[in-house]
């Protein structure tokens, strides 16, 4: 029998990356190689050049607009460890991702706890460490949100909201 790969749920449907000198977004292949160049971004921004056959003359792979929705990562997130997968789930109310790791046996983690569980009861996993794995989520981009979609107000946002309508009210009364 032969052993399927875990399947990876994930809402992560391209990747790109941006080019230092011309600012235009260039597809990413895979996962892997996204993870690579997102792994060193700040030691070794990314340009156009590295893709082949590609420079900064050439027209954008893909532009930055509302027609689907953009998720931001930050810089330096390490490299998914080999054997393990990295997945991103969107949440309905696209307030924030998910992230998870399928680990080599199949298993799903969701927290670091989890990871160092999995890593303690799996010692033939050697040289992985704890700090080889990220939960940090790309920043969903407000701008590429589809529209009609509800959104939550989180508790502290409601009180900024209340707090805001108060003082306009407050000042309003002062002058």
């Amino acid at each position: 029998m032969v052993k399927q790969k875990p399947h990876v749920e994930t809402s992560i449907h391209a990747y790109a990356a941006q080019c230092e000198n011309c600012w235009k977004w260039r597809i990413i292949p895979t996962q892997e190689e996204y993870e690579d160049i997102r792994s060193r971004v700040l030691d070794e921004p990314f340009v156009c050049s590295m893709k082949t056959d590609v420079s900064c003359e050439d027209p954008a792979d893909i532009e930055y607009d509302a027609t689907r929705t953009w998720a931001l990562d930050k810089p330096n997130i390490p490299k998914t460890p080999v054997g393990f997968k990295r997945g991103l789930i969107l949440r309905k109310d696209y307030s924030k991702l998910d992230a998870h790791y399928i680990t080599p046996s199949g298993t799903k983690v969701r927290a670091p706890t989890h990871v160092e569980n999995y890593l303690k009861a799996h010692p033939e996993l050697v040289g992985i460490s704890l700090s080889d794995f990220s939960f940090m989520t790309p920043r969903i981009a407000e701008d590429t949100i589809p529209e009609g979609v509800e959104r939550k107000i989180s508790s502290s946002r409601k009180k900024i909201k209340f707090s805001e309508k108060h003082e306009s009210k407050a000042d309003s009364e002062y002058q």
